[in-house]
């Protein structure tokens, strides 16, 4: 590392590990109702489960973003943090807020919107935390270097702290609550999120091939405009049903289905830089999750997007399995990925070693990775089923649900290989670091030279 002050994402990644595996944990519940339901149903009810599983999620990425932008901004802008202080202020009040959200919803504290429940007041303080971040990043930006790079990723966090204030509107007119409400899910996952999405990859290649900069924030500038132009105007595809004009149809169905070219843009995007560039770089699990993700993301959101956005299809799916797989992949593929991607390069450095039990990481990888792909088949072919029975031929939704038992159980086994997975990230990444061969000096091996140590 170039900048001390670097070392400020050290406890943003350590915190956002931590959430992550809480998030699984309550994924799993989730999916042993479906098998059981009337598990835990007295004492932590689905719709409690369900709605830990979901903001975890949400805070633990966001947590992620920070600290990659700590890690990523000094030498992007070649100046150490404006306030280190000020970070690690703003991760303990986001901490608190989410941790005080996520108690409040086992007592059912919560405002009921679907990922906005958290009570006023922890929105209030998330509120404060975000704009605390936003100008500690803006400060040292202007204080040194911008690149394209810098310049999209916080411009991607700015707008994305602008969206959540719709988060405090909740109009009483229904329409309008899903309306504004979209403002913020749509226009962060499917927007925003994919400005910061596209500066994080580039970082990653920019790192690990040795491709000139020029080259690849070019390649940057043509992702974030398909993102924007296929993004903003492809929230129309949340509004088929929900009380808006008809004009949406038309308009959601062409932009929606555009937003599969940024998604396969970057694929192309990450792949021919890896080609072009070296292939030498010593952290193969970096490159290794770097790559999956843009794969990941460009089937997750982009096809198993496609498959159900356009109106006359969506009509028959909408709300159905095929929504949930949909679901599970694209956040899995583009932002889960992205931060493991970010962690796997980067905690090595913070912790002052070479990269490390890369093997162990590795196998995570293709666990996790297998595990969520056989978790959205089987949720797509649920789908189907449910969509053909429920939809066309007319049957009762519980009637349908009870045929879908099989499904839900070879859901919470795929469920129970991601959980395995990520705690074999988890210590792959913050357990005792394996010492590394140093290079050039293979003859140390054949001698027992080198041993592990914390």
């Amino acid at each position: 590392m170039r900048y001390q002050t670097q070392k400020v994402a050290y406890p943003f990644f350590i915190a956002a590990l931590v959430l992550f595996a809480a998030q699984v944990i309550f994924g799993v519940v989730a999916g042993a109702i479906y098998v059981w339901p009337n598990l835990l149903s007295e004492a932590m009810p689905f719709h409690i489960v369900r709605m830990s599983h979901t903001n975890l999620l949400i805070v633990w990425l966001l947590i992620g973003f920070f600290g990659a932008t700590y890690y990523l901004l000094p030498e992007e802008a070649e100046t150490e943090i404006y306030s280190p202080n000020l970070a690690y202020v703003q991760l303990g009040l986001f901490v608190f807020a989410g941790a005080a959200a996520l108690v409040g919803y086992q007592f059912g504290i919560h405002e009921g919107r679907e990922f906005l429940e958290q009570p006023l007041w922890v929105k209030i303080l998330m509120t404060i935390s975000f704009l605390m971040f936003l100008y500690n990043g803006t400060m040292t930006l202007i204080n040194g270097r911008r690149t394209a790079i810098s310049v999209v990723l916080m411009m991607g966090l700015w707008l994305a702290a602008i969206f959540w204030l719709f988060a405090f509107y909740n109009p009483a007119n229904l329409s309008l609550d899903k309306m504004y409400w979209w403002y913020v899910i749509h226009l962060w996952v499917e927007g925003v999120w994919g400005l910061i999405m596209a500066s994080l990859l580039a970082y990653l290649v920019i790192k690990m091939t040795g491709v000139d900069r020029e080259i690849i924030e070019k390649w940057l500038y043509v992702i974030v405009g398909l993102v924007l132009f296929s993004g903003l105007l492809g929230t129309g595809h949340h509004y088929y049903w929900i009380g808006l004009p008809g004009y949406w149809q038309p308009v959601g169905s062409f932009f929606s289905a555009l937003e599969v070219l940024p998604l396969f843009a970057m694929v192309i995007f990450v792949f021919y830089m890896f080609w072009r560039g070296s292939r030498n770089h010593p952290n193969k699990s970096a490159i290794l999750w770097t790559l999956g993700c843009a794969v990941m993301a460009f089937f997750g959101a982009g096809v198993w997007g496609f498959m159900h956005t356009l109106s006359f299809v969506n009509y028959y799916s909408h709300g159905t399995q095929i929504t949930a797989a949909h679901a599970h992949l694209a956040f899995f593929g583009a932002y889960v990925m992205l931060n493991l991607a970010i962690f796997s390069y980067a905690l090595p450095q913070l912790r002052g070693k070479q990269p490390y039990n890369q093997v162990l990481n590795m196998w995570s990888f293709w666990l996790m990775t297998s595990g969520m792909a056989f978790m959205t088949f089987v949720l797509t072919f649920a789908g189907v089923i449910q969509t053909h029975m429920q939809r066309v031929v007319g049957q009762r939704y519980m009637d349908v649900q009870d045929d879908l038992g099989l499904f839900y159980t070879m859901r919470l086994g795929a469920g129970v290989v991601v959980a395995i997975a990520v705690l074999m990230y988890i210590y792959a990444m913050l357990g005792p670091a394996r010492e590394q061969l140093p290079a050039g000096a293979p003859h140390l091996a054949a001698g027992g030279g080198v041993k592990g140590h914390p």
